[in-house]
């Protein structure tokens, strides 16, 4: 448990793609708003408050969400302008926060641990949250507590557009009549099977042994009775953005076997796409690199979508490495590179791919993540070295 003294805030930037939408349309404020795909099978990206009014939420197929508020008004979206003004937000952080982490493109934590020497530590975090919105004009809440579940819970309850602090004295008072669902890493899976125990709120929940709970949820039950009692001790990670991520392999003999080389971009690909979605990251730059037996290396580049996608990158590679390679020669090396990467995720920020789609990457993840990397790959990948992958 982190002592005390911590001081951990959660920045949350409030319905954060229809806020940015909102800015440069004002006549979107108080109406149903939808950030996604145009088509029915696409999902939801993002939404405003009176669109969550008829029960629309985040990743929900668009079609329901359609159903459900037929009057919404439906934007594709821009993710490179809300990378934009995340930045912007990270910006203003940085320049006052001794330590924080870029959680995710709408979310920050900070530790000030030790400021309230110098400062009110609420006073300071309100003056910063005021700082944000009135230079960059968007709604954004707060929680400032011991740690990094407490404060993001606090969040949760401070929105919209709001702040709390929730002090170590009144953590468990706080936390026990809250839905179980509050909690950080329970999902829809493990919220039901905690509901078919009888266990509502997380008040129940911290006064079941932790031994029955590690038994019924695993390794994983565990981390969840800590924090259903205000334990947690997860660090605020100091942030440093990635810029790219790229893989390279270095032939035993220089090659002209052409089609061995396309196996072998698909499983560069298959590997650095999986690493870009484990870290929570998209791109928008691929870059091919070959070098020749003569040591001339040459490169080619596309921008493309906002992406984390295999499918997506597959096909953009391979087209690059056709158009890069005309000289004929023996190959010495090739490379792929991922670059311009924002934070983000495909449950998220894909507006065009379906939820049958975005559950099976998250199935083959899963397993990754269990089982190794190469637990699961394509069969063209099978055997294959497909170098060592670096920054």
């Amino acid at each position: 448990m982190l002592p005390s003294s911590s001081t951990i805030v959660h920045f949350d930037l409030d319905t954060f793609f229809v806020s940015v939408e909102r800015l440069t349309n004002p006549g979107l404020i108080g109406k149903p708003v939808i950030v996604g795909g145009f088509s029915d099978r696409s999902v939801v990206a993002g939404c405003s408050y009176e669109a969550r009014h008829y029960g629309v939420h985040s990743a929900m197929p668009m079609k329901m969400a359609r159903i459900l508020c037929p009057d919404a008004i439906v934007i594709r979206g821009d993710m490179e302008q809300y990378t934009r003004y995340s930045d912007t937000v990270t910006s203003i952080i940085a320049e006052r926060a001794p330590v924080y982490e870029k959680a995710s493109i709408d979310e920050h934590y900070l530790d000030i641990t030790g400021m309230d020497r110098f400062f009110g530590c609420m006073k300071w975090t309100h003056e910063l949250r005021q700082s944000i919105i009135s230079e960059t004009g968007l709604p954004i809440s707060f929680g400032l507590s011991v740690n990094k579940t407490v404060c993001k819970i606090a969040t949760g309850q401070a929105k919209p557009n709001g702040e709390l602090e929730i002090p170590q004295s009144r953590v468990i008072p706080f936390l026990a009549p809250l839905s179980i669902s509050k909690i950080p890493g329970i999902g829809d899976k493990t919220f039901r099977l905690l509901r078919s125990m009888g266990i509502a709120t997380i008040d129940t929940l911290s006064r079941v042994p932790p031994e029955m709970v590690e038994k019924v949820l695993g390794v994983n039950g565990l981390v969840i009775w800590k924090k259903a009692n205000g334990i947690d001790p997860t660090p605020v990670i100091p942030y440093s953005e990635r810029k790219s991520i790229s893989t390279e392999t270095t032939f035993d003999q220089d090659t002209i076997d052409i089609h061995m080389i396309n196996d072998l971009l698909v499983k560069m690909v298959e590997k650095i796409a999986f690493s870009l979605r484990k870290k929570q990251k998209l791109t928008s730059c691929v870059t091919v690199k070959i070098r020749y037996s003569n040591f001339d290396t040459h490169t080619m580049q596309m921008r493309i979508p906002y992406t984390s996608f295999d499918h997506v990158l597959i096909p953009v590679t391979r087209e690059l490495f056709r158009k890069v390679y005309q000289r004929r020669m023996l190959i010495r090396l090739i490379g792929v590179r991922f670059s311009h990467l924002i934070t983000g995720t495909q449950q998220i920020d894909m507006f065009d791919d379906t939820p049958e789609l975005i559950n099976l990457y998250q199935a083959v993840d899963r397993m990754r993540l269990r089982y190794g990397r190469k637990a699961v790959v394509r069969a063209v990948g099978i055997n294959m070295d497909e170098g060592d992958e670096e920054e």
